[in-house]
């Protein structure tokens, strides 16, 4: 009975929070679309082994996909979409609900979203190519592991989000916190080259040895029990579920831990540091001398909250890790630095693609101070670049050191510069006209319903208008080879300045027309 509580208090929030708005209608059917395209190419995928009746086959695709499945919902949420609040705990405080049926309510509501709707009809394709290779038992057997799949991504996802949110949100434990989210993420690096190996010289077998490895880990026992019971392996059926059903037992208990920290906004308190302590050194890198000017007091006050909220600092962590190890990776692996410099840029700037909705009704002081459009805008990009300015240099450099070749150090900066330049120049504009609002939760990865779908759209956007926009200089970086390690850096420092004031004029423009109404959009509740 709660539970159902829980799920229709969820509907009922999402059905009200799109009556009277068309944007976020309009990113409600978007999300619903690419949810849709997700589920039904995800279908066919999974169920081709069945139709071509080979068991190889199906066992290396339903354990390998099934894995990346589990991987996709650990790390997405952190690095682009985060997780849906619709149902903030901390409304809860004052409700006598156990600690156990909020977990179990917050679970099921989870489970009613699009993701999740989408990744079961996707796996459902399993259950059809276990029924082509084993008939209806396995078909049966491959349904409740799917179904277990699901619990297991979405466990994992809320229980991960929920222990990053404890340590981002306290400043001692955000060293750990990078340090245990770059580790991670430096995994994909080495899983990337693997594959890329192994797709190079086709050696299946090496794949169907992976496979059979993740089969027996929490990420593929799930998806791979229509395929033991197809193999005549019914012993170890139930050894894979007490895997599957023990994980996702230890994920939610795990979750519980830290759900009220996490989520109710509880954190430790030190002793208070003196503002020169909380200053130094991280404000002498970044620039302690500003102007006695209105722009000089609002870049102060930017830069301050990218580096204690944590929201802000949550976007920081991610383009530290997305656009640090990732492009070594490609590097490593003999990649072309363009498609590196567009990702690193995109990701860069797409963390001001709702800078905005980072403080909601916070946002009145500034029109009640008649803060000029270009000034807000100038204000917030500068503060923001002096963070990343510093990171893309060093990207460059460690880039160019790790790949062997220094000589190429100043034009990569130039082409990261470059489309960092072009994605300031895209989410500007957007940043007015495309907010929207952010739950009260303190959780940096909370996201209102339909605010995911509207991060990943923006993350698309921004990365796909970068690539186009900067063909040309790939084009010059290319054809010129040597030519442009010495005249890249200041070519793209020409280009992405270029872009940046044409992309910040349009928002300054348009901020002056809209501030009442952007104030309303980004208003939690309203």
């Amino acid at each position: 009975m709660a539970v159902g509580t829980f799920v229709r208090l969820k509907l009922r929030l999402q059905v009200n929070g799109l009556r009277g708005r068309p944007a976020r209608i309009t990113i409600f059917v978007l999300g619903a679309v690419m949810a849709g395209f997700f589920a039904i190419a995800g279908y066919a995928i999974f169920a081709i082994p069945g139709v071509a009746d080979n068991a190889r086959a199906a066992a290396m695709l339903l354990q390998l996909g099934g894995s990346a499945l589990v991987l996709g919902w650990l790390f997405f949420p952190l690095v682009f979409f985060g997780v849906d609040e619709s149902l903030d705990p901390a409304r809860f405080a004052l409700f006598p609900l156990a600690h156990r049926t909020l977990i179990t309510g917050l679970f099921a509501a989870a489970l009613t979203g699009l993701p999740a709707l989408s990744t079961l009809a996707a796996t459902a394709g399993m259950v059809s190519t276990a029924a082509a290779l084993g008939g209806a038992f396995a078909a049966v057997t491959q349904l409740v592991g799917i179904l277990l799949g699901l619990l297991l991504c979405v466990a994992v996802s809320r229980a991960v989000t929920s222990a990053f949110a404890t340590g981002l949100r306290s400043r001692r434990s955000r060293d750990l916190a990078v340090v245990l989210f770059a580790v991670m993420a430096a995994l994909l690096g080495p899983l990337q080259l693997a594959l890329l190996a192994g797709a190079e010289r086709a050696d299946w077998d090496a794949f169907a040895v992976l496979a059979d490895v993740l089969g027996w880990t929490p990420f593929g026992a799930p998806y791979s029990l229509g395929l033991e019971v197809a193999g005549g392996r019914l012993w170890a059926v139930p050894l894979k579920l007490l895997i599957v059903a023990a994980t996702i037992v230890v994920l939610l208990v795990w979750w519980g831990a830290t759900l009220e920290k996490a989520m109710l906004g509880s954190e430790s308190r030190g002793r208070r540091g003196t503002d020169r302590e909380i200053a130094s050194p991280t404000a002498l890198l970044l620039g302690r001398r500003l102007p006695r000017s209105r722009f000089g007091a609002l870049v102060a006050r930017e830069r301050r909250y990218w580096w204690r909220e944590t929201r802000r600092r949550a976007a920081l962590i991610t383009l530290v890790v997305a656009g640090f190890f990732l492009p070594i990776s490609i590097s490593v692996s003999g990649g072309p630095a363009g498609p590196m410099a567009v990702f690193v840029g995109a990701i860069a700037a797409i963390a001001l693609a709702n800078q905005f909705g980072y403080e909601g009704s916070a946002y009145s002081a500034n029109i009640t101070a008649g803060v000029p459009g270009r000034v807000e805008i100038h204000s917030r990009a500068a503060a923001h670049a002096m963070f990343v300015l510093p990171l893309l240099l060093l990207i460059a450099l460690v880039v160019g050191a790790v790949s062997g070749r220094p000589e190429r150090i100043a034009g990569d900066l130039g082409l990261l510069i470059a489309t960092y330049g072009v994605g300031l120049g895209l989410v500007l504009p957007m940043s007015v006209r495309a907010a929207y609002s952010l739950p009260e939760s303190t959780s940096p990865f909370a996201v209102s319903s339909g605010g995911g779908a509207a991060k990943g759209l923006l993350t698309v956007a921004v990365m796909f208008g970068a690539l186009i926009a900067t063909v040309p200089l790939q084009i010059l970086a290319f054809t010129l080879g040597a030519v442009w390690w010495w005249i890249g850096l200041p070519v793209g420092i020409a280009f992405g300045t270029a872009a940046y004031l044409i992309g910040s004029g349009v928002a300054a423009e348009s901020l002056d027309r809209r501030m009442p109404e952007l104030l309303s959009t980004v208003t939690a509740g309203r």
